[in-house]
C-alpha cells in the first residue's frame, strides 16, 4: 500500500538526518559543538589581555590561516601591544623567573618572537642560568644539573666538552622549566627518574630524545610559548609527539598549538594528529573554525570527520550531541523500521495473494530483507567502517641534527680535527684489504699458470677467457663483505660503522681494477699477436721501363 511507502520513505529519511555516526563525526554535529564557544580569534584576545604576545601570535597565525575577519583587528591590537612593551615581545611575556636573570625590560633590539634557546645558548647565558639554578633547593632541579656531567651521549656531544652548548643550553633549559613550575607534575616526575637514572649509569639513556623533543621545541618557541605548551603536556611520550608534528608539519604549528591551548590538552592533539595525519590535520582546522567546543568534540572521540552530505535540524542535532549512543541506536532502527516498511508495502501491492495463505511467512521474509537493507545503509552512511585507516604522514621519524650556535661565535670553542679511529674499525678495515690482496695474489698465480703452459697462444687465450670469473672475484668479495656488515649491523651484532662495511667494496673494485687493467689486459693483447699467422705479404713488382 502507499501508505507504507510514505511511512517508510520518512522514517528513512528522519533516520538519514540524525548527524551521528560510529566511527565519524559530521561537520553539523561540529557545528553545533562549537556554536557559542571561544573562538581562536577570542583566545588571541585573552592572551593579549594577559600582557603574553607570543601565545597571541601563534593564536593570529591560525586566525589568519582560517580566513577569520578578527583577524586584521587582532593584528593591530597586537601590533599596539608590542609598540607599548617592545621588551617582552622576543620572549613572548613577562615571566618573574627571567627577570633577574635577563633583565627582560630591557631592549634588546629584537623586534620579532624568538626562540627561546637562541638566548639560552651564549656562554654568558648559560653561566647566569647555572649560577641561578645552582641554588635551587629542588632535588629535581639538582638532579637535572647533574646531567650536565654525564658523558655517555650519542646524539649530542657531552655539555661540559667542546660543542657540548646545545646540550647544556637543553639541560639548563629544563632545569629552569622544573624550577618555575611550568609543567604538571606528572612530566616533572618523569624528568627527575629519567635524570636520576642518567647520573647514575653516566648515559643519557632514554633521556637523550626527551633532550632532543625539548630541543625541537625551543629552536621553534619562545620562552612564554613553550611554557603554556609545557602546562599542557602530561608526559614525556606527548611531549616527544608535539615535537614531531613540529618538525614534520612547521607551516603548521600555530593552528596545532592554537588546538592545544583551545582544548587545553596537548596529548590529545598529539594522539590525533598522529594517528590520521594530514586527514586528521585538515578536520582538525576545520573544528578550529567552529570553535572550542568543536575542538573538544573532535579530541574526544577521537574519529574522522564524515564529509557526506546530510540534512541536519537543530533539535536533532543537539539532542545527537548530547545523547550520541542513544541517537547512533535510533538512527540504525530508524534504517531498519523504514526498510520494513518498504518492504511490506511492496509484498502487499505485488504478492496480495500469496500472504493471505500465511502472513507471518510474508513479514519474516520483510524483515530479512529489511535487516540486509538497513545493513547495506549503514554502512553507506559509515565511510569509515569498513575502510582502514591510512597511515599518518606525521608518524615518520626525522633525525635531529645538533644545534650549532651561529649568533655567537665566541661560545663555540674550535678544536683540531682528531684523525684517530676506534680499533674495531681498524681492526675490519684490515680484514677486507687482506682479503683482497689474497685475492690479488691468488689471480697472478693464476695468470703465472697459464702462461707457463706449453700449448699456443690461441689456446692461452682461451683459457684465460674462461678465468673472468675468477679475475672478477674481488668484486664479489667486496660486495659480499658490505652486505655482511651491514646485515650485522641492523641486527645490532656489530656497532653500527659504515667506513669499515664500504672499504670492503672500496678495495674489491681497486683489486679487479689493478687486475685487470695492469695484468689481464696486456697479457691477451699478447697473446692475440702472437696468435696471429706468420706469413709476410710478397713486396709489387716494379713495372719494366720499355
Amino acid at each position: 500500500m502507499p501508505l507504507w511507502w510514505l511511512i517508510g520513505l520518512g522514517v528513512l529519511a528522519a533516520a538519514w538526518s540524525v548527524p551521528v555516526n560510529l566511527q565519524s563525526l559530521t561537520p553539523a554535529l561540529l557545528e553545533r559543538a562549537g556554536a557559542e564557544t571561544p573562538s581562536v580569534a577570542r583566545l588571541a584576545r585573552e592572551w593579549l589581555e594577559r600582557e603574553k604576545p607570543g601565545p597571541a601570535g601563534l593564536a593570529l597565525a591560525a586566525v589568519r590561516s582560517l580566513g577569520d575577519p578578527q583577524a586584521a583587528p587582532l593584528a593591530t591590537a597586537l601590533a599596539n601591544a608590542a609598540h607599548r612593551q617592545p621588551e617582552l615581545i622576543p620572549w613572548g611575556g613577562w615571566d618573574p623567573f627571567l627577570d633577574p636573570l635577563f633583565n627582560l625590560k630591557e631592549n634588546t633590539g629584537r623586534t620579532q618572537s624568538t626562540p627561546v634557546l637562541t638566548f639560552f645558548i651564549t656562554q654568558k647565558a648559560r653561566a647566569q642560568l647555572l649560577g641561578y639554578l645552582g641554588n635551587s633547593r629542588s632535588q629535581g632541579v639538582q638532579s637535572l644539573l647533574r646531567v650536565r656531567a654525564v658523558s655517555g651521549t650519542q646524539r649530542f656531544a657531552p655539555a661540559t666538552q667542546p660543542g657540548g652548548q646545545a646540550l647544556d643550553a637543553v639541560i639548563l633549559l629544563s632545569a629552569l622549566v622544573y624550577q618555575g613550575g611550568h609543567a604538571p607534575e606528572a612530566l616533572q616526575r618523569e624528568l627527575r627518574e629519567l635524570a636520576e637514572a642518567a647520573v647514575g649509569a653516566n648515559q643519557l639513556g632514554e633521556l637523550e630524545p626527551v633532550f632532543a623533543d625539548l630541543l625541537s621545541l625551543g629552536k621553534r618557541l619562545d620562552w612564554v610559548q613553550l611554557t603554556e605548551l609545557l602546562r599542557l603536556t602530561g608526559s614525556v611520550k606527548t611531549l616527544g609527539e608535539f615535537a614531531q608534528l613540529a618538525r614534520v608539519a612547521p607551516d603548521d604549528l600555530p593552528l596545532i598549538y592554537s588546538a592545544a591551548l583551545l582544548s587545553g590538552s596537548a596529548d590529545r592533539v598529539a594522539t590525533y594528529l598522529l594517528k590520521f595525519g594530514r586527514t586528521g590535520l585538515a578536520d582538525l582546522r576545520l573544528a578550529l573554525g567552529y570553535g572550542q567546543g568543536a575542538v573538544e568534540q573532535l579530541l574526544a572521540r577521537q574519529v574522522p570527520v564524515n564529509h557526506q552530505p546530510a540534512p541536519s535540524f537543530g533539535p536533532i542535532t543537539l539532542a545527537a550531541l548530547l545523547f550520541p549512543k542513544l541517537a547512533l541506536v535510533a538512527k540504525y532502527l530508524g534504517f531498519l523500521l523504514g526498510s520494513f516498511c518498504l518492504f511490506r508495502g511492496l509484498g502487499r501491492l505485488l504478492f496480495a495473494d500469496e500472504t493471505d495463505g500465511d502472513p507471518g511467512l510474508f513479514r519474516a521474509k520483510s524483515g530479512v530483507l529489511a535487516l540486509l537493507t538497513a545493513a547495506l545503509l549503514v554502512l553507506g552512511t559509515e565511510p569509515f567502517l569498513l575502510k582502514p585507516t591510512a597511515p599518518s604522514e606525521f608518524q615518520l621519524k626525522l633525525t635531529i641534527p645538533v644545534l650549532s650556535n651561529l649568533s655567537d661565535p665566541a661560545s663555540l670553542t674550535p678544536t683540531a680535527p682528531t684523525l684517530t679511529m676506534d680499533i674495531s674499525t681498524l681492526l675490519t678495515i684490515g680484514f677486507f684489504a687482506v682479503l683482497q690482496i689474497g685475492m690479488y695474489l691468488y689471480c697472478l698465480s693464476k695468470i703465472r699458470e697459464i702462461e707457463g703452459q706449453s700449448v699456443s697462444a690461441l689456446l692461452k687465450l682461451r683459457l684465460m677467457e674462461n678465468e673472468e670469473n675468477l679475475f672478477d672475484g674481488g668484486l664479489y668479495i667486496g660486495i659480499a663483505g658490505t652486505a655482511t656488515a651491514l646485515v650485522l649491523q641492523v641486527l645490532g651484532v656489530i656497532q653500527p660503522n659504515l667506513l669499515a662495511a664500504y672499504s670492503s667494496n672500496l678495495f674489491g673494485i681497486c683489486c679487479v681494477a689493478l687486475i685487470k687493467i695492469r695484468h689481464v689486459r696486456p697479457y691477451k693483447r699478447r697473446l692475440i699477436l702472437d696468435g696471429q699467422p706468420s706469413s709476410k705479404a710478397a713486396a709489387p713488382v716494379a713495372p719494366v721501363a720499355v
